[in-house]
């Protein structure tokens, strides 16, 4: 049985780091807004992945760049790399492993309104 390819890579912190560092990334964090409001990667737009499941602010996703997905974990994000890519967004699509609760274990930063 052979595994289907995915249309986003998967990166670890360090990787989505390196990325965000770069500067020509767009960052979609897509949880809630009281995880949000917890703390979120600067530079990251809030679009929760229900708001990209019901199709409401899919049209908000970046049409051309690369796109690096993250969430708490890693799970949702990899859902909306994967929406996203079925709605013909090329990107290049990534999702960032772990999610931000790696991003914290790495002592990466963390911004609050």
């Amino acid at each position: 049985m052979s595994n289907p390819v995915e249309p986003f890579q998967r990166v670890d912190v360090t990787a989505a780091k390196e990325l965000i560092d770069g500067g020509n990334i767009h960052l979609i964090d897509v949880r809630e807004q009281n995880e949000w409001d917890e703390g979120y990667i600067d530079g990251a737009v809030l679009i929760s992945v229900n708001d990209i499941v019901s199709m409401s602010r899919v049209d908000e996703i970046p049409k051309e760049g690369p796109i690096l997905f993250y969430c708490a974990g890693g799970v949702r994000s990899a859902l909306a790399a994967e929406l996203a890519a079925s709605v013909g967004i090329e990107g290049p699509l990534y999702n960032m492993e772990g999610g931000i609760e790696e991003w914290r274990k790495a002592d990466f930063p963390v911004s609050l309104d």
